[in-house]
């Protein structure tokens, strides 16, 4: 405080206010304030614009009010100078300054979120909303406008405001005590009788997931099985309806933990653009799900797979151009080296078996007998890999191109067995998707010429085709752990599979 009471910029506001007039405005570009403000180069930018004073009583009390209420968005009202605000001790001229860089931090966390997306997600490459705060901030001339116009700031997405409205819930839960945790012990299943049975009803009666009023509350009947099978469901474990390890694990986490999660997925909100694209794919890599979107509606609903732990799908948006019908796989050389190379040693037969292809560096088939197995390894592979349409073929009958980096895009599996399964991260970090055909049919509908019947056909020649999309389709892959269900409004906590929660939710913490 004592820095900000001496800084020639209050000097030259004390005089503007007496003298009612302007300094010039590269005199304030010159200031430079640091610590003490969280946004002083937009300050700075706004009392060049505007010398002010720019705060009365009844516009601070409004802006005490939206920063009480951004705890509603999962920030933290103490991080936007509220107590300062009600300080005596401040003069006029700080406490318009502070009030600003209040208001101007509060603002930049609701357009765009408290942590910049690229220092955690390297590939994230979605558009962030954008606005000139200073002039968004002179342009709210009355009291009335002060909240308003914070709030206009936040996502425009229904599943941003049902987490917020979850997140309220979750925090009452917490501050009355949450749920005790269940002991440690053999897995529960239908039949048992124990303490422990009851501390399960208790938990699964306070996260919404059965009704009280049970005769025999230490039974484990066939409604507490039925119960425990839907947390199982929601939480994307297998709904075996027995409380094994993992499930105890997942019952115990707190309402505070939980609370922490709701926070994170709202931040996660607020670096995406309100606007995803009228028609548009989003893929939740946590929750193994793909939808398509037109307008507000989903229209469809896929399973996916997704990538291992140790080969993660990326998170980032871009612009399908094109499919293509019976493709050839082009094996990523990466995974030449380190996953077929090793196949191929032990059984050479398999290249063909597999419909697979080497290719020499003038694009020349090489017979995989004349090949020395023995003398290459992952540093020394001069091959390209390349595997025919077909049956066996990796990528099944369509892949779907989105040009990026990461060389990541979505497509068919011969692997059907595996959408079965519960947890799906079994890919080498591409998207395999349930019913390729009927998204591919999606996909071109705004191309008449291409009828589900046409693409069937196409198909069924086994020949490769590459059909180019007359309007491009955003597609965004994403991560959220907590789901919202759009038609009740209720919300999900799914397996955190690749860790990531942790890294935002401290990152969040410093930056406060």
């Amino acid at each position: 405080m004592s820095f900000l009471r001496f800084s020639p910029l209050f000097f030259v506001l004390a005089l503007q206010a007496n003298a009612g007039h302007s300094a010039p405005a590269d005199e304030i570009n010159s200031l430079t304030l640091t610590g003490a403000l969280h946004a002083p180069a937009t300050v700075e930018r706004v009392y060049a614009l505007n010398p002010g004073p720019h705060w009365n009583e009844a516009r601070l009390a409004a802006l005490r009010d939206a920063i009480l209420n951004s705890a509603t968005h999962g920030l933290e009202p103490a991080a936007y100078h509220g107590r300062l605000l009600s300080s005596s001790g401040l003069s006029s001229a700080e406490r318009d300054v502070y009030a600003t860089d209040a208001y101007l931090a509060l603002a930049g966390h609701l357009l765009g979120g408290m942590v910049k997306p690229l220092t955690l997600e390297p590939t994230w490459t979605a558009k962030g909303r954008e606005r000139d705060l200073a002039l968004y901030f002179l342009e709210q001339q009355d009291a009335d406008s002060i909240g308003r116009s914070l709030e206009a700031l936040a996502p425009s997405q229904p599943r941003y405001h049902r987490l917020r409205e979850a997140l309220i819930r979750y925090e009452i839960i917490a501050r009355e005590g949450g749920w005790n945790a269940i002991a440690k012990g053999p897995a529960l299943k239908p039949g048992d009788r124990s303490e422990r049975v009851i501390a399960l009803r208790k938990r699964l009666l306070l996260g919404g997931d059965i009704e009280g009023g049970d005769d025999s509350p230490d039974l484990y009947d066939n409604a507490l099985a039925e119960a425990v099978r839907v947390f199982q469901r929601r939480a994307n474990l297998e709904p075996d309806g027995i409380v094994g390890p993992v499930t105890l694990r997942k019952l115990n986490l707190s309402a505070e933990q939980r609370v922490r999660q709701i926070k994170v997925n709202l931040e996660r909100w607020r670096w995406l653009p309100d606007n995803l694209g009228r028609r548009h794919i989003r893929v939740n890599i946590a929750d193994y799900r793909l939808e398509t979107h037109e307008g507000a509606e989903i229209t469809e609903i896929y399973d996916v797979v997704v990538g291992r732990p140790y080969r993660q799908t990326p998170v980032f948006s871009a612009s399908m151009s094109y499919l293509v019908l019976n493709p050839w796989w082009e094996t990523p050389r990466k995974l030449a080296r380190l996953d077929l190379l090793p196949k191929f040693q032990e059984n050479p037969a398999f290249i063909q078996e597999m419909g697979y292809q080497l290719l020499d560096s003038q694009g020349q088939v090489v017979d995989p007998v004349a090949v020395d197995w023995s003398s290459l390894g992952p540093a020394k592979f001069p091959f390209r890999v390349r595997q025919a349409p077909g049956d066996k073929n990796a990528l099944g009958r369509v892949k779907f191109m989105f040009p990026n980096v990461h060389e990541v895009y979505l497509h068919d599996t011969p692997s059907r067995d595996l959408f079965s399964k519960t947890r799906r991260d079994f890919s080498s970090g591409c998207i395999r998707v349930s019913d390729p055909l009927d998204l591919a049919a999606w996909v071109l509908k705004s191309s008449p010429d291409w009828s589900r019947r046409r693409i069937e056909d196409v198909v069924a020649s086994g020949r490769e085709m590459t059909v180019r999309l007359a309007d491009k389709v955003p597609v965004h892959l994403l991560y959220w752990t907590v789901v919202v269900n759009d038609e009740t409004g209720d919300i999900r906590f799914v397996e955190d599979i690749y860790d990531r929660d942790t890294r935002i939710w401290e990152a969040m913490n410093a930056s406060q």
